[in-house]
């Protein structure tokens, strides 16, 4: 057997991949639990405000939550921008294992 053959026994052969991979495979990791976390403490802080609403304890300005809103899917798209930027700077293969780990970061996520 070659030295430098993947070990398909290996419990996690996605470590032996290259850099670009684990970036990637980092990156898509942190975004689908940061994602997550996001939603949930939104959902709950909506929850909250629209049930302190029906008690007639606060009033919520629907035109405040869609300004919120607008303002993190604009946050989200520069941060799009942004990764398009550094994945365009990058060599073929390197894009190539960035955006395998990556996925695979989404998928294990």
């Amino acid at each position: 057997m070659n030295e430098n053959s993947v070990n398909s026994n290996a419990p996690f052969p996605f470590l032996e991949m290259g850099t670009s991979f684990i970036i990637g495979l980092a990156v898509g990791f942190f975004l689908k639990k940061f994602f997550k976390f996001m939603l949930l403490i939104l959902g709950l802080g909506l929850v909250v405000l629209f049930y302190l609403e029906s008690k007639g304890t606060v009033h919520v300005d629907g035109q405040v939550i869609e300004s919120g809103v607008s303002s993190g899917v604009d946050s989200f798209q520069h941060l799009v921008a942004l990764s398009k930027e550094k994945l365009s700077q990058m060599s073929l293969s390197s894009k190539a294992g960035a955006l395998a780990g990556f996925f695979a970061g989404i998928k294990f996520g």
